[in-house]
């Protein structure tokens, strides 16, 4: 699909290479019919409402203007196009508009969560066998804050708004500013092409964990 949109809408540049089409590029596509002939199916109108709507707010301009908002605003900005929900918004927020704190929440993410993080997860949701059933916004929002609790990092300052530090200087609390690459790291960490880099004790620890989930799913009839 994507080739195929490349070859048609965006520029040639060399050996039959074509570059992503531009917002300007996408211009030239007439509706939803044109994307549906080359596969896009669905995908299409999410496609057509996008290009217009970003048109609409401002093109590139825009978008590099989201770069300058806090975390909050660029989500919600984000959710306003068609298709796009909070995984999707936070994908963008962290690759792409250098929102560094943005956390895309799974179900793998949760599992790294409720694993590599258990007291502070068993706090939230319990420690029992059974684990939430769906992603809900709430649970999805607790999710993001263990990564961004766990990641904050300190550094000194003077002046308003400090708080004090273990030991006792001045310190002022960013919070959770390189958490989506803490994150990242994590979940990549989980691909199975990875799992040799991995120090032996922690593929260990991870095959353990998930043995434990198998038995408390058995315990439980097989529920997720």
């Amino acid at each position: 699909m994507l080739q195929s949109l490349r070859h048609l809408y965006g520029t040639h540049l060399t050996h039959g290479i074509y570059s992503f089409p531009t917002l300007q590029d996408l211009m030239e596509v007439a509706g939803e019919k044109e994307l549906r002939e080359i596969g896009f199916g669905y995908r299409a109108r999410y496609i057509i409402e996008t290009r217009d709507l970003l048109l609409k707010k401002g093109g590139e301009e825009y978008l590099l203007g989201l770069r300058e908002k806090e975390y909050k605003d660029v989500i919600e900005e984000l959710t306003q196009f068609c298709g796009i929900g909070r995984k999707v918004a936070d994908c963008i927020a962290l690759f792409s508009l250098d929102q560094t704190n943005a956390i895309p929440v799974d179900v793998h993410v949760q599992h790294i969560a409720s694993r590599d993080f258990a007291s502070d997860y068993n706090s939230i949701f319990g420690s029992g066998n059974s684990s939430p059933k769906s992603m809900t916004p709430s649970l999805y929002n607790a999710i993001v804050k263990l990564f961004q609790d766990r990641f904050t990092y300190y550094i000194k300052v003077e002046g308003e708004g400090s708080i004090k530090g273990s030991n006792g200087s001045e310190k002022r609390m960013k919070e959770g500013r390189y958490s989506g690459w803490a994150h990242s790291l994590l979940f990549v960490a989980e691909l199975p092409s990875f799992r040799h880099v991995l120090p032996d004790d922690i593929v260990q620890q991870n095959d353990l964990w998930k043995e434990m989930e198998k038995q408390k799913k058995r315990k439980n009839g097989g529920k997720k």
